[in-house]
């Protein structure tokens, strides 16, 4: 959702569009009632969401769908509502779970970093390189969304390789970590 928003966000800003500031204006309703039922459980999430969430979806439904007779093709403002319109279905799974978030924002600057070394380790001499290198760059990033300070984690599964049992390798991964003593 945060996608799209940011695609209205942008006629508005750009074009002091009406049709991106309407359009702001759903998001907005939308995000103000996620605000509200962040701390929740996720079944009085989605009951939340099914009886607020799905009535201000419907009418912005129906709304975009208006409009979109009425903006001529080629622009940025059909673009926009296109976007949304397209991906309609993708963009309100957040109202049937409630344990869908109805932005991936969180997710998407978590593996930023992934995938920018990603498009960085193209070229690493070889294929093998390569791999290595992704190996080592998803360690490296799981360790620090695990919360522990990658220079420490590869420090200590370093020191224990030679002597950790292989059938217990699992241990050693950022998920299951703990710190020798």
């Amino acid at each position: 959702m945060a996608h799209a928003r940011r695609k209205f966000n942008d006629l508005w800003a750009n074009h002091r569009s009406e049709v991106g500031r309407k359009a702001l204006r759903y998001h907005q309703c939308l995000f103000r009632i996620e605000r509200e039922i962040e701390d929740l459980p996720s079944d009085e999430r989605r009951r939340i969401r099914q009886r607020k969430s799905r009535r201000v979806l419907s009418v912005f439904h129906r709304w975009l769908l208006a409009q979109r007779q009425l903006v001529p093709t080629g622009s940025a403002t059909i673009k926009a509502i296109d976007y949304s319109l397209r991906r309609w279905k993708e963009l309100t799974r957040f109202i049937e779970d409630g344990d869908v978030p109805i932005s991936n924002n969180w997710v998407e600057n978590h593996i930023r970093p992934i995938a920018l070394g990603r498009a960085n380790w193209l070229f690493t001499g070889s294929l093998r390189a390569g791999k290595r290198a992704a190996a080592i760059m998803s360690l490296l990033h799981s360790a620090r969304i695990n919360g522990h300070d990658p220079y420490a984690y590869f420090k200590d599964v370093l020191e224990r390789l030679p002597t950790h049992p292989a059938s217990r390798i699992d241990e050693l991964l950022p998920h299951r970590w703990s710190p020798s003593c």
